[in-house]
């Protein structure tokens, strides 16, 4: 019994042949993938010239919705706020009145600013969102040269009016 626990603990250990083989297998993966890829076709954006292709998937800047009614969706809950792992959303409420008013419910967020210095692009700001006020758009170029400028604000991010427009027979 003693001989057999004195020999499992060196097959445990390891042999330098059972180490080398281990490292020759890995090496056999690593180079597999290397040259599978190194023969393919390589993919290349031409931008600007081109648009760019996204994925269905990509978390871009944010666009806040409205409703059919042209109103804004956020009713100013703070739940994308509090969701949120970097702390960047800050919201300020306010009410609606029946002369101004915002959005259907009875807040209106007044100010929506996102630090995209911090954020994440987690999504979890979206996923918290009770009124679908707010998702990821495809837009992808944050590269200012004052850190200010990373702060959206509301009017940034809000979708714009979409008039149909007439089209020219040709």
């Amino acid at each position: 019994m003693l001989a057999r626990k004195a020999s499992d603990k060196l097959s445990r250990m390891g042999s330098p042949l059972g180490e080398v083989f281990a490292t020759f297998t890995t090496m056999v993966k690593g180079f597999s993938v290397t040259f599978k890829n190194m023969f393919r076709k390589t993919v290349t954006e031409n931008y600007p010239h081109e648009p760019v292709h996204f994925q269905p998937r990509y978390r871009g800047i944010h666009v806040l919705h409205r409703d059919e009614n042209g109103l804004e969706k956020c009713v100013g809950c703070f739940l994308c706020a509090a969701a949120c792992p970097a702390n960047c959303i800050y919201i300020e409420a306010a009410e609606n009145t029946d002369k101004n008013r915002i959005s259907a419910g009875e807040r209106y967020a007044s100010v929506y600013n996102i630090d995209y210095s911090r954020c994440i692009f987690c999504g979890y700001c979206v996923e918290a969102c009770p009124t679908d006020a707010i998702t990821h758009g495809h837009g992808f170029e944050l590269a200012p040269y004052d850190i200010n400028a990373m702060v959206y604000r509301k009017e940034q991010m809000l979708e714009k009016d979409i008039l149909p427009k007439k089209t020219a027979a040709h």
